[in-house]
């Protein structure tokens, strides 16, 4: 009797197959790992946030107990710096030099937590206490930590027609401006960041094991930039990762650091950050100086949309910081058809942490730009919010539908999304619920975003499926999972071509001695990119493997199928299983597929949230009451996995909208260096979400997948702020909160409101 295989492929809600090493404390995160003979290794950073110094004698460090070594920035002058590539041209077709990061800092530092010193001792209390007896006179200079006050300009970009922009305003009957601050956010993932550098002196090959969101590009920089050696002579290796969110996809200076002290002690060194090293130094999020103006017809439609963004970019041009601002402006318009656009972005230096990319990385910060704009040209106009999006939706008609700034959205049903997302959200009954919420002494608010981004982006990810000698198959591919689940959904796609159960499949990933080649995990590429490569990859194996069999079998190899494991003669009973397939095999190759799904242009996926809040006017405090989500994701893997990365996208969105602030003094001292003063999220900070797809499939991926797992974070904010000023609208005529709207700051504009000066 033939059995049936249970379906494990595209569109099954598999439950995670990573859990139950996580939720039993069998994860290998990177200091979990602790090779023979390690040393551990401690940074000296600078308390100042700027000025010159001077290091004193290094005997006393040297000599106390345990220590191994002491490196400043004289004992490495043969390590190269680490150079942002990702400078874009200005107007006049330069680009701007870029301000490049010491592995160490010589005699200057630019923000507190900047690198001076490098201890490595038997423990790291022992480099603790060594790196406090190094003498280091500072003197301190004015710092600038505000982005509205910075006057080091670091390089100035234009996108759009100024011309054409300038004629829309000229001609325009209405026009709505606002201004406000995309508040600086700190990525808190559950797991600081660690590394451990190794020496083989065999070969004179240097090991780096750290938690990152791809090894390969890691191997890159560090081999290019900082050592200049080949790459063959640099492995990489992650394993377990607590969390990403963009910031663990960058080069550290602890990096070559612990690489360089272990290839001068001959032994493995380790250094782990804590969580105050995280809030100084791990690449921070947004911060950017907004004004944004928005050209109108009689009727509410959009002329053309006018934007000038200061985005701050902190001491040092990061790996990728330059470019966040660019990318976020490629999507100024949203899902709106405005046909003229004028934007100028002004990168500046401030004497704080870097800035880099953050859970959707410049998307963002156009969606809250547009969004926020458009509720107030609806409130200017004295429109609904549906009504003017409504108007100047993009219409599927218009697809493919080229931006202002060159984009190419290839699908799109706006208006359906968000007239689903009502519907879910009872917003017609909305009165009701404001007038039974003001009886009580409560505003009550409602407000939306329908949002697109940009996402999987035009590229490759290689995978490779090895049939293992017990039956078994090994996935190989070059993303990175840091919590998202891959080994879980990779796994759903190849068991899907080989009728294998899911629990056969094995996922390897985070070792450039593995796999030559890999673009990492990052802007929401690894399902669309990946998932379509190892799809093929299994169908190539599968092939392959009804090949082999074929021959074993004395068949042909169309009258092969495979199931639970085996290779059988369809309608007889003859059959060989995976194990005696692969040692049948008369080359390693003949067992291994192949899969490389090239990709030519971005996905869109887009969607609406709807969120409804209760505010105490007595102390400012907001409940978010009801939370709707109705998103376009093209296809769905696995509707769980999805679920769970849009719930946690959206509470990050949540976090930047009504408690998360990064805030320096004046002196540049961060002041919310703790979980104490930087509030993230709590699980009673936010409700239950309705989540549902409205999907339109995308005709630039293969399986007409968009990425998703950015979206949650990028259509969030506007929604949750849009909603809080509603009600604040409503009952003050308040049009106007910044993030994070606490309770103080809420508070505060109402009681303003109450009694004007």
């Amino acid at each position: 009797m033939n059995v049936i295989a249970p379906k494990f492929g595209m569109g099954a809600s598999v439950t995670r197959l990573e859990d139950d090493a996580f939720t039993t404390g069998n994860g290998r995160y990177t200091d979990d790992i602790s090779p023979d003979g390690v040393l551990h290794a401690y940074v000296l950073r600078s308390p100042v946030a700027k000025g010159t110094f001077t290091i004193g004698s290094l005997d006393a460090a040297r000599a106390a107990p345990g220590v191994h070594l002491v490196l400043t920035a004289a004992e490495i002058d043969h390590l190269g710096q680490l150079r942002s590539g990702a400078m874009q041209k200005q107007p006049d077709g330069s680009k701007a030099q870029t301000r490049d990061i010491p592995v160490l800092c010589r005699d200057r530092v630019n923000y507190v937590g900047d690198a001076v010193a490098f201890v490595v001792a038997d423990t790291r209390a022992l480099a603790q206490d060594a790196a406090e007896l190094i003498e280091v006179d500072y003197e301190t200079e004015d710092a600038v930590s505000s982005t509205a006050e910075s006057t080091e300009k670091a390089f100035e970009y234009h996108l759009g027609d100024k011309e054409l922009a300038d004629k829309a305003f000229a001609a325009a009957k209405h026009v709505t401006r606002i201004r406000f601050l995309n508040n600086r956010l700190i990525c808190n993932y559950m797991e600081p960041r660690a590394a451990i550098g190794e020496w083989n002196a065999a070969d004179e090959s240097l090991t780096l094991t750290t938690g990152s969101q791809g090894v390969h590009s890691m191997r890159r920089i560090i081999a290019d930039q900082v050592f200049s050696i080949p790459h063959d002579k640099l492995r990489v290796i992650t394993p377990d990762v607590g969390g990403g969110f963009g910031p663990k996809v960058f080069v550290y200076r602890e990096y070559p650091l612990v690489l360089e002290a272990a290839r001068r002690l001959g032994r493995p060194v380790k250094w782990t950050g804590d969580r105050t090293e995280h809030f100084l130094t791990d690449a921070q999020g947004r911060d950017n100086v907004v004004e944004a103006e928005m050209a109108m017809d009689e009727e509410g439609r959009f002329l053309g949309l006018r934007v000038r963004n200061t985005a701050n970019m902190g001491a040092y041009a990061h790996q990728f910081g330059p470019t966040i601002p660019f990318m976020g402006a490629t999507m100024s318009t949203g899902v709106y058809d405005i046909p003229a656009l004028d934007v100028t972005i002004t990168g500046v230096y401030t004497n704080t942490c870097p800035v880099d990319a953050y859970r959707g990385a410049g998307r963002p910060e156009a969606a809250f730009l547009v969004e926020k704009l458009v509720d107030a040209c609806a409130r200017d106009l004295s429109m609904t919010p549906d009504e003017i999006r409504s108007r100047n939706f993009i219409q599927p008609a218009q697809f493919p539908y080229r931006t202002p700034t060159g984009r190419c959205y290839d699908v799109g049903e706006f208006e359906g999304h968000m007239r689903a997302a009502m519907e879910r959200a009872d917003w017609k009954g909305f009165a009701t619920r404001r007038d039974a919420a003001e009886a009580e002494g409560k505003l009550r608010g409602i407000g939306m975003a329908t949002y697109i981004e940009a996402c999987a982006f035009a590229g490759s990810e290689p995978a490779h499926a090895v049939l293992n000698e017990d039956g078994t198959v090994t996935l190989l591919i070059g993303t990175q999972s840091n919590g998202q689940g891959h080994a879980t959904a990779y796994a759903q796609l190849v068991a899907e071509k080989l009728e294998l159960d899911i629990n056969r499949i094995r996922l390897h990933q985070g070792d450039t001695a593995r796999l030559d080649k890999g673009g990492g995990t990052g802007g929401s590429r690894s399902i669309p990119l990946g998932g379509v490569s190892a799809s093929r990859a299994g169908e190539d194996l599968a092939k392959k493997i009804r090949k082999i069999a074929a021959d074993e079998l004395e068949a042909a190899p169309d009258d092969i199928e495979l199931a639970n494991g085996e290779a059988r003669i369809v309608g007889t009973d003859r059959s060989i299983d995976f194990a005696s397939v692969a040692r049948a095999a008369k080359s390693p190759d003949d067992i291994k597929g192949f899969g490389d799904f090239v990709q030519e242009e971005a996905t869109y996926p887009n969607g609406t949230h709807i969120c409804e809040v209760e505010i105490d006017p007595d102390t400012g405090t907001t409940d978010i009451v009801n939370y709707v989500i109705v998103d376009d994701f093209g296809a769905t893997l696995n509707p769980l996995l999805l679920a769970g990365q849009v719930h946690g996208g959206v509470v990050q969105g949540i976090g930047q909208a009504l408690t998360e602030d990064a805030v320096y003094g004046e002196d540049g001292q961060l002041l919310s260096a703790s979980f104490m003063d930087y509030a993230i999220p709590r699980a009673d900070s936010v409700p239950s979400f309705h989540f549902e797809t409205r999907n339109v499939p995308s005709t630039t991926n293969a399986m007409g997948m968009k990425g998703a797992g950015e979206a949650g974070t990028i259509g969030a904010a506007p929604a949750v702020i849009n909603a809080v000023t509603d009600a604040l609208h409503r009952a003050y005529g308040i049009g106007h909160i910044e993030m994070p709207a606490t309770p103080q700051r809420v508070w505060q504009a109402i009681e303003q409101a109450r009694s004007p000066k």
